[in-house]
């Protein structure tokens, strides 16, 4: 499996990267082990997450989903075998991106996830009201003490990122290496433009979540009736558009065509973008985690590609 750039960091990652936001959330630690093991053992080695998952969730506080990682990297002495990709600034209890935050947050990390250094560090959102260069500063005192490999940002605009950029460059810090928008088949626009032609020009990494559109894009939900007592009825409801199904028609004509799943479909569609290293994508069973690890070996010929672009 041909691995991809991780922008000009010197590390690299499989086509498909984890995304853990389930760990310990809608897949208990005992599952979520499995699904880990399963991911490395598929050929895969980037595991994404944050402090903030799952926080969310009644009872929860935030920093389930990297206790979880900790104690499978404590368990399977695998931690030179895999990436691990965290982020601050989006946690209630520990948001922004203050240098004494960056500082304070990455520690809990670390311990969380029982490592002594992060592979990829990221901003999980911008913060208007810290300075850029304050933030920077803050992230490039990280990789000189060994404790961060590399830095990258999520939910940025271009114009922010490329102010940032231009900070790195001017003082000699750490620069952002990727960038995390949200990114599939029907929501488009947070990187076809300005953002994919910055990351070209300036050697970044896209590494984008929502892949499967909160699962729209499985073709499980195609009437409203289909939301009924589903947890993401209210998420996928907008998609049930003119537009969402007709790129869900191109998506079975493609399945079909290639001899796979929609879902497969999608995620290989988005790993076949000239503008993109590698999606995120989350399962809560292997059996899951086997359909969308498949997707990472399926060429889609040009032809399906042209249809699909032309229906999203």
């Amino acid at each position: 499996m041909t691995h991809r750039p991780l922008g000009r960091s010197g590390l690299s990652t499989a086509p498909l990267i984890f995304g853990g936001n389930v760990f310990g959330w809608t897949a208990d630690e005992a599952t979520s082990h499995r699904l880990l093991d399963a991911f490395v053992d598929g050929g895969f080695n980037a595991i994404d997450t944050a402090d903030v998952y799952s926080a969310w969730v009644p009872g929860h506080v935030g920093g389930e989903s990297e206790s979880v990682i900790g104690r499978w990297l404590k368990a399977r002495g695998k931690r030179d075998d895999v990436l691990i990709l965290t982020k601050v600034a989006m946690w209630p209890a520990q948001r922004g991106l203050s240098a004494a935050n960056i500082a304070a947050a990455v520690e809990g990390s670390l311990k969380r996830l029982q490592t002594d250094y992060i592979d990829l560090y990221q901003a999980h959102q911008d913060d208007a009201a810290t300075p850029i260069e304050e933030t920077l500063e803050a992230f490039d005192r990280l990789v000189k003490a060994g404790k961060v490999r590399a830095i990258g940002a999520s939910n940025f605009s271009p114009e922010r990122l490329s102010a940032s950029l231009k900070a790195s460059q001017a003082l000699g810090l750490a620069r952002y290496e990727t960038i995390q928008p949200k990114f599939n088949l029907h929501d488009r626009d947070e990187v076809e433009g300005p953002l994919a032609e910055l990351a070209a020009r300036e050697g970044l990494g896209i590494i984008p979540y929502y892949g499967l559109a909160a699962g729209f894009l499985t073709g499980k939900y195609r009437t409203e009736a289909d939301l009924e007592g589903r947890s993401r009825g209210r998420t996928v409801k907008p998609y049930l558009t003119a537009r969402g199904l007709k790129i869900l028609a191109a998506l079975d004509a493609a399945a079909q065509a290639v001899g796979a799943s929609p879902a497969q479909v999608a995620l290989a569609w988005i790993m076949a973008h000239p503008a993109i290293t590698a999606p995120l994508a989350s399962a809560t069973s292997v059996e899951q985690l086997d359909e969308l690890m498949a997707a990472a070996r399926l060429a889609l010929p040009a032809a399906v590609i042209d249809a699909l672009n032309a229906a999203g």
